[in-house]
């Protein structure tokens, strides 16, 4: 009887033992963990990029106050741990865990990506893009992106609206007719838009290009209309024009998947919930950045230029017509993007 007595009390802690162990547990996985975790993060830009700012420093900030310390990130420029053109793949592959950049690189890493940065003459403003791209149930092309990013073992944790992606000229252009045959930078999205009016793309590094511009190599460049300040290319262009081809780019952040099923539940959760608030927020620091940059582009005696009502009609029509079924061409999962963005579009009026 004892030693079945014993037997009992002994089973019985165990198993209260193994209770609290398991409560324990789940304590630890549902708030802030004991150990402090690191993570690198690289953009595919440095700190000139209107990105860096009002993009990727609050992002920041807010997962490590929402992570109560518990997620500790390093942000360094592109070029310390490896280049911007290869900071993607890195994180792919876990050489860096957070990366930030556009259409993944200009939708030659993963096409999905355009789906987020922003369809040529797509989503007007942050709320639209916001709506098509999480908000509204009967779409939510988020998941697409998402889906794609997880397949190459990424999460797709944040993201931001810089502003129009314009055309900045040394030429005046009224209608699309004034892109043909006219030289500019332009890569991924940006130039399967221009080749389809009739333009010469040019591909060519960020840096390269207020040279080029200043030596007549090309006659202006696509970019997102907060950062010409930021590059000086206030001072070699004499145009900019509204409201342009993509007239809400988006930047995106990513990090390594590995890295993030690294964090507990709690620690995900945190993260995903800055999510939309950091959006918006950014967005609106981005929105401030626009109309700094355009009156930089006046003050050194520039022109910004207001595209008619017709003629943005038509550059929609043409886009979504022509620019459009290029990229769901790119892949299955950008093929069922592009019929969400147009049903989206239509149901909002703008096509």
């Amino acid at each position: 009887m004892k030693t079945r007595s014993t037997f009992h009390v002994t089973a019985g802690v165990a198993m209260m033992a193994l209770g609290l162990s398991g409560a324990q547990a789940l304590a630890d996985n549902h708030g802030p963990p004991d150990d402090v975790t690191n993570w690198v993060f690289q953009p595919c830009f440095d700190n000139t990029d209107a990105g860096w700012g009002s993009g990727v420093v609050p992002w920041i900030e807010a997962v490590e106050e929402a992570t109560e310390g518990t997620v500790k990130i390093r942000l360094e420029p592109a070029g310390a741990l490896t280049s911007g053109a290869e900071a993607f793949g890195a994180t792919v592959g876990g050489q860096i865990d957070v990366t930030a950049c556009w259409a993944t690189v200009y939708g030659g890493d993963m096409p999905e990506g355009m789906l987020a940065f922003g369809m040529a003459m797509g989503a007007e403003n942050t709320e639209q893009a916001w709506d098509a791209m999480w908000g509204d149930p009967d779409y939510r092309i988020g998941e697409l992106v998402q889906q794609a990013a997880m397949e190459r073992n990424l999460r797709w944790v944040g993201w931001t609206n810089q502003g129009p992606n314009a055309m900045f000229t040394k030429f005046r252009v009224d209608s699309l007719d004034d892109l043909k045959g006219k030289k500019m930078r332009a890569g991924g999205p940006q130039a399967i838009f221009h080749s389809t009016m009739g333009g010469s793309p040019v591909s060519m590094d960020a840096g390269d290009i207020y040279t080029a511009i200043r030596l007549g190599t090309i006659e202006g460049t696509y970019w997102d209309t907060g950062g010409i300040n930021d590059m000086s290319f206030h001072e070699v262009v004499d145009y900019a024009i509204m409201p342009g081809w993509n007239p809400a780019q988006h930047q995106e952040i990513f990090v390594n998947l590995d890295a993030w099923n690294g964090l507990n539940d709690w620690q995900r959760e945190q993260i995903d919930g800055i999510f939309e608030e950091v959006y918006f927020e950014t967005s609106r620091m981005h929105d401030e950045g626009v109309a700094e940059a355009l009156k930089d582009l006046e003050d050194a005696g520039g022109e910004v230029i207001h595209l008619s009502d017709e003629e943005i009609a038509r550059m929609r029509e043409v886009s979504i017509n022509e620019v459009w079924p290029q990229v769901a061409e790119q892949s299955e999962l950008t093929a069922q993007g592009v019929e969400l963005w147009k049903a989206y579009l239509e149901e909002a009026g703008l096509y």
